[in-house]
């Protein structure tokens, strides 16, 4: 068993379901996203999810496009925000952290060396939700010889031969996408009913062995609680952003206060 997956099955002991944030570094500047991440483990969040910005991040919607840009203002660089990272990890032994991207920073970076590196700094997944498992061999043996969960994603329009194929290599967790399209928006457009997302997690579980993260969209208590017996992770992500935006921490924290508590 991975450490993440670990991680997972030590906390389910006492959670009905665990808590992931999503966190763009250097938004709005570097030190106030390393300084909202550390809030958030401070607060006992689960799992932080911290997005390394493209300029073109095709899964995202509108709030996480426009923090990502914003961002990219400064001069950033993989190897500082994993630094970075790492002594977050150190400090807060209680949570831990996954690292999401795109290919393209990524693979600028190096994905023996990302692996490498990743590993030393106690982050326990990758997310690249724009590489193909079939183009990923170089990736998933880096992460396998540094003990790394590189996490895949599947969609309820996901072919049911592909879901199966990514279901069954799964490992730490399987990122359920809970709705067609990108993140954050939630109107009825794209938007899978509940019986029809506990059809799709049911079909999922068939194949998949891994713990399961769900997400896009999620804004209410109870999205989340219909999740309980179902998915291992609830992932709060351009929710989160939205209220950070209009309130800062304080509203950020008392969002994931109803959610979760």
């Amino acid at each position: 068993m991975s450490q993440l997956a670990a991680f997972i099955e030590e906390k389910r002991q006492t959670k009905p379901i665990l808590s992931m944030t999503h966190v763009v570094y250097g938004y709005p500047s570097v030190e106030e996203s390393l300084d909202w991440m550390a809030r958030l483990m401070k607060e006992g969040v689960d799992f932080i999810e911290v997005q390394f910005p493209f300029s073109d991040p095709v899964a995202d919607g509108p709030s996480i496009v426009a923090a990502c840009h914003k961002a990219l203002e400064q001069k950033l660089d993989v190897e500082t925000c994993l630094s970075q990272l790492g002594k977050l990890a150190n400090d807060y032994p209680n949570s831990r952290i996954v690292l999401m991207s795109y290919l393209n920073p990524m693979y600028r970076f190096g994905m023996d060396k990302l692996a490498k590196r990743a590993a030393e700094e106690n982050i326990v997944g990758l997310i690249l939700p724009d590489l193909p498992m079939e183009q990923a061999t170089a990736y998933k043996d880096a992460c396998k010889a540094n003990n790394i969960d590189p996490v895949w994603l599947v969609t309820p329009v996901t072919p049911p031969d592909r879901l199966a194929m990514l279901a069954s290599n799964a490992s730490g967790f399987l990122y359920c996408v809970a709705r067609s399209g990108v993140t954050g928006h939630s109107s009825h457009e794209g938007k899978v009913k509940q019986t029809s997302l506990d059809d799709y997690l049911a079909q999922i579980k068939q194949h998949a062995s891994a713990p399961l993260g769900v997400g896009f969209g999620l804004r209410e208590r109870a999205q989340i609680e219909q999740l309980i017996g179902k998915a291992d992770i609830a992932i709060l992500g351009s929710a989160l952003l939205d209220a950070y935006n209009k309130g800062g921490q304080e509203e950020g924290i008392k969002l994931i206060k109803d959610l979760f508590h």
